[in-house]
C-alpha cells in the first residue's frame, strides 16, 4: 500500500496584507488621537486668554466700579468671587496645556512609528513561501495591538482625570481665604498691607494740593494761630532754589519745588523746626528734550505747585517733566510728557485723586488740538486714561469733586467748563462760559461750583448735568468784584474774591449778589483762604491780612514780613504757612511747637 502524504495547509496564513493594516490603524488612530488633543489644546490656548484674570473686561469694570465706592462690601466680595474663578480656570488651563504637550509629543512618536512600519512592510518583497507560524504570529500581534491601543487610552483617560481632578490649584479654595491673599482696599484684609494713598479723612486734615485738599482754599481746621504777627512766627526757612509754587503740608513734612534751567529740584522741610529733610534734583527723565523752552522770568520753570498723596510727592515743571519722589526722597519714578507750547510758561498745578496724579496740560490754540488731561497712576507713572481737549493755553489748575453720584474732575480752558469722570476720564458735561486768559481756578461750595472769567464776571454753575449746560445749569453770574488772576474763596454761604490790585468784594453765594467790598490797596497774586472766621490775604510785598468772613467787612490782624509772596498760604496742624521769594513762613501757637 502506497504510503499517502497528507498536506495540511496553515489555517489563518498571515501575510504582509495583514500586518499592515494592523500598522495602518494604529498610524489611523494615532494621528485621530493627535489632532484631538490638538484641538483640545487650541481650545484651551483660547479659553487660557479669555479667562486671564489680570485682562478680564469683567473683573476691571467692576474695579472700577469699587474706585467709586470704596466701601460697597457687596461689590468687594464679587470682586473676590469673580477673581478667584478667573484664577482657579486660568491655572488649570495651563495644567492642561502642560499636559497635552506630552500627550501630542506620545500621540505623535505612536503615529511615525506605525507609519514606519506600514511604510517597511510594503516595499518588501512578496514571500514565495508560507510561514507555518503565521496564524500564532497574527494572533500575536493582534493581540498586541489591542493591548498597545487600550493601553494608550488608559494612558489619556488617566492623564485627562489626574489634571481635573488630581492637581491642587496655587489658589485659594473659597473667597474667605483669597481675602487674605488678595485683600482689598477698605476689607480687613487689607490691614497688614501698605495702602497705596491716605484716606480721605488723612488728605482733609492735611494740605496736599494747591489750595489744599479739594483745592477750595479753606481749611478743616477751625481757628487760626492766636497770633498772626511776628510774635506768631514759629520759624523760618531758606528758600534755596527759585520758584512760585505754594507749599504743601503732610504730617511732619512740608514740600515745596524750585530751579531754573540748569536744573529743578524737590525740597522737604521738617514741619515742626523748619530744617531741611532733604532735597532731590530730577534727573534723568526719559524722553526729555535737551533743548528746553524759552520761560518767561515772571513765571519760571517751577510756578506749578506739587500734590501729594500721601506716600509719594508728585511734581511738574515748565519743560513738561513730571517725577514723583518718596517721602524720603528718592525719585520713584519720572517721565516727559511733552514740551508744553504756553507763551506764559506752564503754571496748572498737579492733582491727586486717590491713587492717581491729574495732570492738564493745555496749551496752543484750540484748533492745534494739542491740550490733554491725563490720569496718571501713583505708583509707576503710567497713563491710566488720556483725554484729548480741544481748548486753548489755560494756567487754571483741575479740582475733583464728588457730586451728582460721581468723582467729577472740573477743569477750565479757553472757552470750556469741562467736567471729566474721574475714573475713565468720560467727558461728562461742558458749558462755554470763559473768555480771556483763564487763571483763576474752580472751587466747589454749597453745592454750587464757582468759576471765572478773568476780570469780566464770576458764575456759580451746578454740576449736575450731562452734554451742553450752557443754557441750562448757570444759577447766577455777578460781574462784581471778578478777579484776573486769582482764584475765589468760599465757605458755601459767602463767596470772596481779590483782584491783583487788591480790591476784594463779597458776593451773597446763594444769587451773587455784592454784600460788602473793600480797597486794601496792595499787589496780591496769591489767592485767598478761609480759616474758620478768618479770611487770609497775602501781598506780594509782605503784608499778610485777616478779615472776617461775616456779611460786613471788619479787619482783624495785619502783619508786615520782610519777604515778597506770590504763592497761596497752606495750612495744617493750627499752622500757617507761606512760601516766600527768600524764605518759607510758619506760624503757630508756641505751645503746639513745643509739644511736638
Amino acid at each position: 500500500m502506497a504510503d499517502t502524504v497528507i498536506m495540511v495547509a496553515p489555517k489563518s496564513p498571515v501575510t504582509a496584507r495583514d500586518t499592515v493594516t494592523v500598522w495602518r490603524w494604529t498610524a489611523i488612530i494615532a494621528m485621530t488621537f493627535v489632532v484631538v488633543v490638538g484641538i483640545a489644546m487650541i481650545f484651551a490656548q483660547l479659553e487660557h486668554k479669555s479667562s486671564d484674570p489680570w485682562r478680564s473686561p469683567e473683573l476691571l469694570k467692576l474695579k472700577e466700579q469699587l474706585r467709586a465706592e470704596p466701601r460697597n462690601e457687596a461689590l468687594k466680595t464679587e470682586i473676590r468671587t469673580l477673581d478667584l474663578k478667573l484664577r482657579q480656570r486660568y491655572f488649570h488651563l495651563l495644567a492642561l496645556k502642560a499636559s497635552g504637550i506630552y500627550l501630542l509629543c506620545g500621540g505623535a512618536a505612536t503615529f511615525l512609528i506605525a507609519a514606519a512600519q506600514v511604510r517597511r512592510i510594503n516595499i518588501r518583497p512578496p514571500m514565495p513561501k508560507l510561514n507555518p507560524l503565521a496564524g500564532e504570529q497574527l494572533a500575536k500581534v493582534r493581540n498586541e495591538s489591542r493591548l498597545a491601543i487600550v493601553g494608550c487610552g488608559v494612558v489619556v483617560m488617566a492623564t485627562f482625570f489626574c489634571v481635573a481632578f488630581g492637581s491642587k490649584s496655587p489658589l485659594p479654595a473659597n473667597t474667605s481665604e483669597a481675602a487674605k491673599l488678595f485683600p482689598l482696599a477698605g476689607s480687613e484684609g487689607a490691614a497688614s498691607v501698605a495702602a497705596d494713598c491716605a484716606t480721605d479723612e488723612e488728605m482733609r486734615a492735611n494740605w496736599p494740593g494747591f489750595r489744599g485738599f479739594d483745592g477750595s482754599g479753606v481749611s478743616a481746621g477751625t481757628s487760626l494761630p492766636a497770633k498772626l504777627d511776628l510774635e506768631g512766627v514759629l520759624w523760618k526757612s531758606p528758600v534755596l532754589a527759585r520758584g512760585f509754587n505754594s507749599p504743601l503740608v503732610f504730617g511732619d513734612r512740608v514740600f515745596f519745588t524750585g530751579g531754573d534751567a540748569q536744573k529743578r529740584e524737590v525740597f522737604c522741610l521738617e514741619a515742626n523746626t523748619g530744617e531741611l529733610r532733604w532735597r532731590k534734583i530730577v534727573e534723568n527723565v526719559p524722553g526729555s528734550p535737551a533743548q528746553l523752552p524759552e520761560i518767561p522770568e515772571e513765571t519760571g520753570f517751577c510756578a506749578a505747585t506739587a500734590a501729594t498723596d500721601g506716600r509719594r510727592v508728585y511734581a511738574m515743571f515748565a519743560n513738561g517733566d513730571v517725577a514723583a519722589i518718596s517721602f524720603d526722597g528718592q525719585q520713584v519714578w519720572a517721565r516727559h510728557l511733552s514740551t508744553p507750547k504756553n507763551m506764559y510758561g506752564h503754571a496748572t498745578s498737579l492733582r491727586t485723586w486717590r491713587d492717581r496724579v491729574i495732570v492738564q496740560l493745555d496749551q496752543g490754540e484750540p484748533e492745534e488740538r494739542l491740550s490733554k488731561l491725563f490720569a496718571l497712576d501713583g505708583r509707576r507713572g503710567a497713563t491710566v486714561w488720556e483725554k484729548s481737549r480741544q481748548v486753548g493755553a489755560s494756567w487754571a489748575t483741575p479740582i475733583v469733586i464728588e457730586t451728582a453720584g460721581k468723582a467729577q474732575i472740573i477743569t477750565l480752558a479757553l472757552p470750556w467748563v469741562t467736567a471729566y469722570d474721574a475714573s475713565s476720564g468720560a467727558e461728562l458735561w461742558r458749558a462755554e462760559l470763559l473768555e480771556g486768559e483763564v487763571t483763576p481756578s474752580p472751587v466747589f461750595a454749597g453745592g454750587l461750583l464757582n468759576v471765572v472769567s478773568p476780570s469780566q464776571k464770576v458764575m456759580a454753575i451746578r454740576a449736575d448735568g450731562s452734554g451742553d449746560v450752557t443754557k441750562t445749569h448757570v444759577v447766577w453770574a455777578s460781574q462784581d468784584g471778578a478777579p484776573d488772576v486769582t482764584s475765589p474763596v468760599s465757605n458755601g454761604e459767602l463767596v470772596f474774591t481779590v483782584s491783583s490790585g487788591g480790591f476784594i468784594t463779597c458776593l451773597d453765594a446763594k444769587d451773587g449778589k455784592k454784600v460788602w467790598e473793600h480797597d486794601f490797596e496792595m499787589e496780591t497774586q496769591a489767592s485767598p483762604a478761609i480759616v474758620g472766621n478768618g479770611l487770609i490775604l497775602v501781598g506780594t510785598k509782605g503784608d499778610v491780612v485777616v478779615a472776617e468772613v461775616a456779611r460786613e467787612f471788619k479787619e482783624l490782624s495785619r502783619v508786615k514780613l520782610d519777604d515778597a509772596f506770590f504763592a497761596s498760604p497752606a495750612f495744617a496742624n493750627s499752622r500757617v504757612f507761606l512760601r516766600g521769594n527768600k524764605n518759607v513762613w510758619c506760624f503757630g501757637a508756641k505751645e503746639v511747637a513745643h509739644a511736638h
